[in-house]
């Protein structure tokens, strides 16, 4: 017998519900009230999103997904957070502040920049894993632009060193997991996966996820684990996947959105007892493959007890308007520039002009609009539009001052990797056409 659909009619949608009803009943449990002598139905208390039937609220609220549950061992409050006592200050917006304190603002930032990589270089990479999918004429435009980055992004790990087996890939803000199904994929092709031994995946996201694709990889025999966890209260040396071998970590993630990037570095890097004191070091791995080998000596010769079993990252970076001081890993670089809070506050607001987008038609004079025209999908809130200081700087100027504005930031993330014994650097990893959130961060330890 086939399954029956609910009778009731969604006018919002122009179509009659999807959901499947109970036999001999016209409609799902939401639209329960048209029966005659349904139960009445109320706002769910933990989440007034959905409804409930009344006379059966006491039984809903011991098992409603919307429920406080019981935090995870690897839940530490506010471990990545960064200084708890960082400076408080009262949020300007652009459109308040004065033509000279714009131009101050531009004076600082031209000082502050003199030095640093702002010319950044191109480097837009492949992976032929990818390639088969690319040339899908199934893919429309939204789907070839993800898979580009995706392809660009493993080609970076290869050229250096990190795309291989015996570590932990951690992807960050990982959505539906496509660059770790990319990962796995990748490194499928290359070694047949005889033992989940030496690959382990692991996908951190705060948010509840439809369409996961990690879940087709459970029975291939790699390691996938997902924890719906803020980075920001994620303490990687409490995860039990990465208590089972202590395997090398390299961190991975595809536009981090603002203040996530600084947590991620914050979680990779400063996360007390992921190597403890005093244990000895790993083992080498035992293996005649010159790839798993050179990742056992790197990780022999990675600098201290700060770098910890990292052997690099490779992150996308995305939306600094939504840069945060307290969380910001750069803010010994801002200080001895003799900028403070209030200074990075502005910057990042700044910052969004490089991405804001001006209609073509009003490229010579003051905008009309604010316009986001975002090259890529992701759904970001954009920061102050660009009318916010209508007629102080022409667009290709203000959009000028918006990459500026996102190299210091950067700049401060760069001088962070440094302290803790990397090289890093930044790259345009795909070209502005298939998104103008276009920049790489890369880290590898020094040698």
């Amino acid at each position: 017998m086939a399954d029956v659909r609910c009778g009731f009619f969604v006018e919002k949608k122009k179509r009659f519900c999807k959901m499947i009803v109970a036999r001999g009943k016209v409609f799902c449990g939401e639209h329960a009230t048209m029966e005659e002598g349904g139960s009445r139905r109320i706002p769910c208390p933990l989440d007034p999103k959905h409804t409930v039937s009344e006379n059966k609220l006491e039984k809903h609220l011991k098992k409603c997904n919307s429920r406080e549950k019981e935090k995870p061992v690897y839940y530490v409050e506010n471990i990545n957070s960064g200084s708890a006592d960082g400076e408080t200050l009262h949020q300007v917006s652009l459109s308040e502040r004065s033509r000279t304190e714009l131009q101050s603002l531009l004076d600082k930032l031209k000082t502050a920049v003199t030095g640093l990589q702002c010319d950044v270089e191109d480097s837009v990479l492949s992976h032929p894993v990818v390639q088969e999918e690319l040339n899908n004429p199934k893919n429309g435009d939204s789907a070839h632009k993800h898979l580009k980055q995706q392809s660009s992004l493993l080609g970076h790990l290869e050229a250096l060193g990190l795309l291989g087996r015996g570590r932990c890939f951690v992807e960050f803000g990982a959505g539906r997991g496509k660059l770790s199904h990319w990962i796995h994929e990748a490194l499928k092709t290359r070694d047949h996966l005889q033992t989940c031994d030496d690959l382990q995946l692991l996908l951190v996201e705060r948010c509840s996820t439809r369409f996961k694709v990690d879940g087709k990889h459970q029975d291939t025999g790699v390691q996938f684990e997902r924890l719906q966890v803020d980075i920001q209260h994620l303490d990687l040396s409490k995860v039990q996947l990465l208590r089972q071998r202590r395997l090398p970590l390299v961190g991975v993630g595809k536009h981090l959105c603002g203040a996530a990037t600084d947590l991620a570095l914050r979680c990779l890097l400063e996360t007390p007892g992921l190597r403890e004191e005093g244990e000895p070091p790993p083992k080498r791995l035992k293996t005649s493959e010159p790839e798993l080998a050179d990742a056992a000596a790197l990780l022999e010769s990675s600098p201290g007890p700060d770098s910890g079993p990292v052997l690099g990252l490779a992150v996308a970076l995305c939306c600094h308007h939504r840069c945060e001081w307290r969380h910001y890993v750069g803010q010994q670089f801002f200080l001895q520039n003799g900028l403070g809070a209030a200074d990075f506050s502005a910057f990042c607001r700044m910052s969004s002009w490089a991405t804001c987008g001006i209609r073509p038609t009003n490229r010579d004079g003051p905008p009309q609009g604010g316009t986001n025209q975002r090259g890529d999908v992701e759904e970001h809130d954009p920061a102050e539009g660009t009318d916010a200081v209508s007629g102080f700087l022409l667009a290709d100027e203000r959009e000028q001052v918006g990459r500026l504005c996102k190299r210091l930031i950067d700049g401060g993330r760069l001088d962070f990797l440094k302290t803790k014994g990397f090289n890093s650097k930044l790259t345009h990893y795909v070209n502005s056409q298939v998104t103008l959130e276009n920049v790489l961060l890369t880290a590898v330890p020094s040698n």
